[in-house]
């Protein structure tokens, strides 16, 4: 039986509608269910002129035919323009999240693949969004996800998501560490099967504070955090400094690299593999993936979209799925 796995398609106005039509093409092998409007999904397709048939999704079982898409459909609250936000549909965005958390949850579905959405619009609807780790994890009742990108070559994962940098000094404890260091070691060896996966610490100040010189987060929090969890056994190595951390020949020790925060990270992995990286989060009770880049609201509806990062998503879902099986 095809695992089955549900995908949001995202913010309407943007490209999510778009990058999931172009799965329609594809062989995969899984029973791929997209949540979201069907009539917007059918004029976006015509737009793109991508010949697809959209089929009603009825829980039966169906491996997913290249040329179809099964799709839920959930109404928009308000008619979709490719391009033109509308913060009326944040409530359907937030839906379509809630729809497949709760499927997840519930064994319906084996993994969830994510459309990006536009948290402003969500959060000019009414609705308090952060962002899809955050939302996961509260729904979830998950107490510590972990926000990972990932590919073929480069995994890198964050200590701190959404916030400004002037909050990520004190956000960053020895407690909220070594909860990471937890959750990556036991996650790589669930879904990619590395046992006492090696992972890199980066420290949050240049040169990694240099001895104290230069900020002593890595003296007071970051080195004791690492060294706790030396004794309990992980395998890992820190902090060092993240301007040379991504070096080849350093990273070639090492299975993931922890980052302090968005920035410190993200640029590096997207730089490397933008159409192919994949979102991971980590620390949940289900499988969630995503592509690594938002709304693009400028390319929505003009058939210029790369649909690498959703592709790769939803392949990266199907492995880990039949790996955690």
């Amino acid at each position: 039986m095809p695992r089955r796995i549900a995908l949001t398609s995202g913010e309407p106005a943007g490209i999510g509608p778009d990058i999931c039509l172009s799965l329609a093409s594809r062989q995969l092998d899984c029973d791929l269910i997209c949540l979201g409007d069907r009539e917007m999904l059918s004029e976006r397709a015509r737009a793109l002129a991508i010949k697809v048939e959209l089929r009603q999704y009825d829980r039966a079982s169906h491996h997913h035919t290249p040329g179809t898409l099964a799709v839920e459909h959930h109404p928009l609250r308000a008619p979709a323009i490719a391009g033109r936000l509308d913060a009326r549909n944040g409530p359907y965005v937030v839906e379509l999240l809630e729809r497949a958390c709760d499927g997840a949850l519930g064994g319906e579905f084996a993994a969830i693949v994510t459309a990006p959405v536009h948290k402003g619009a969500i959060n000019d609807s009414g609705i308090p969004f952060t962002g899809h780790t955050e939302f996961f994890a509260d729904r979830t009742g998950a107490p510590r996800p972990v926000m990972m990108l990932a590919t073929d070559s480069l995994r890198v994962a964050l200590a701190t998501t959404h916030l400004p940098l002037s909050r990520v000094s004190a956000a960053i404890t020895g407690e909220l560490l070594c909860e990471v260091l937890e959750i990556l070691d036991r996650d790589l060896a669930r879904w990619w099967g590395m046992e006492r996966p090696r992972i890199a610490v980066c420290g949050l100040n240049p040169h990694a504070g240099e001895s104290g010189h230069l900020g002593d987060e890595e003296i007071r929090v970051i080195g004791p955090a690492i060294a706790r969890m030396r004794e309990r056994g992980l395998r890992v190595a820190g902090p060092l400094p993240a301007d040379t951390v991504f070096v080849p020949r350093v990273l070639a020790d090492f299975d993931i690299v922890l980052a302090m925060y968005h920035d410190q990270g993200l640029p590096v992995i997207k730089h490397s593999g933008f159409e192919s990286a994949v979102n991971v989060t980590l620390g949940l009770p289900i499988l969630r993936t995503s592509v690594d880049h938002g709304t693009a609201l400028d390319l929505a509806g003009t058939g210029r979209a790369d649909p690498g990062s959703m592709t790769a998503a939803v392949e990266l879902a199907m492995r880990l799925a039949a790996r955690a099986a």
